[in-house]
């Protein structure tokens, strides 16, 4: 066994590996998606690019090896940050790779609810000629993106094709192209009586989780629609239902729920008003390519160099 390992939890073409090898000599890579593949390198890997559960007693009980996770997902709340924290081992996300196939997905359900495109499904599948009372667009609206990231940025982009108005929330504050007003979470009450569309971009964590209720629900607009493809906690699930029913909101687009797969006895599967998803907003014909391309290479050529000043570092204390 080499003394120096890359371990590549999931299935990466040839050229990939080679590239790898070229550019890290040093190092042995051993890349598969199958457990019996990576499982008995997990203790000697120095690198681990996709983080798996079972890995959590092999790499990192002990005298730890591991010196540097890069993470397959943008999303880390799942993992054993403490854990990481403590042995100083370095994580990086997949922040941005998720930008192109996430905006598309909240365009495709802001659209969708807008101009009823699911209601006329439903209508086709019965053969119903109804207009269903279709009469919004979205031109000109106003959008409140609730966390400006990567994903956010893309989404503004788009909005402002849509000649809309756009609105962010962001930890810093910082402005932001395509965002005509950047506010700080604290002042999340006040925007959301004027956005049109709600956003949620925003990562699990301490500060996020539980970040819509019922509170939240009443200050929107009757006629606003939410729209979440971040994480289910960020939301008070039974009080957006409770919203719903109420028709406090207009409707909502949910790629992504505190159960999941979601339960089939929950309400928001037969909801005329909503949208759901089986959190797929992420997925994409390029996903392995951005991950390897964008965000491996390039940080596995600054690790080499001793230079740890990486793209997407993970900061323990904000949890993302």
């Amino acid at each position: 066994m080499a003394e120096r390992i890359i371990l590549i939890t999931q299935n990466i073409d040839d050229s990939y590996i080679q590239q790898i090898n070229e550019l890290a000599p040093d190092f042995q890579v051993i890349a598969g998606k199958d457990k019996d593949t990576w499982e008995p390198y997990a203790k000697e890997a120095e690198v681990i690019v996709g983080w798996k559960n079972d890995l959590e007693d092999l790499s990192i009980i002990g005298e730890s090896k591991l010196r540097w996770l890069q993470s397959w997902s943008a999303g880390v709340n799942s993992m054993p940050l403490n854990k990481f924290s403590e042995k100083d081992i370095i994580l990086t996300s997949a922040n941005g790779v998720h930008a192109y196939p996430i905006s598309e997905t909240i365009f495709a359900l802001m659209l969708g609810l807008t101009r009823k495109i699911h209601t006329y499904v439903q209508q086709q599948q019965n053969k119903h000629w109804h207009h269903a009372n279709m009469n919004l667009e979205l031109h000109e609206k106003t959008i409140g993106i609730i966390g400006v990231g990567e994903i956010g940025k893309e989404t503004a982009r788009i909005a402002k094709a849509f000649r809309m108005n756009v609105i962010g929330v962001r930890h810093s504050g910082m402005p932001a192209e395509n965002v005509d007003e950047m506010y700080t979470p604290d002042k999340l009450h006040d925007i959301l009586p004027t956005c049109d569309y709600v956003v949620i971009t925003l990562p699990l964590t301490d500060d996020t989780q539980g970040m819509f209720g019922s509170k939240e629900f009443s200050l929107m607009k009757k006629s606003a629609f939410l729209i979440n493809i971040g994480r289910g906690e960020v939301i008070k699930e039974e009080e957006l239902i409770t919203a719903l029913q109420e028709q406090e909101i207009a409707g909502a687009g949910l790629d992504v729920f505190i159960q999941e797969p979601l339960d089939e006895t929950n309400p928001l599967w037969e909801m005329e008003n909503v949208i759901v998803t089986p959190h797929t907003s992420g997925s994409t014909e390029h996903y392995t390519k951005r991950v390897i391309e964008n965000i491996f290479i390039p940080n596995l050529k600054q690790y080499i160099n001793e230079d740890y000043h990486m793209k997407n570092m993970v900061d323990y204390k904000k949890g993302y």
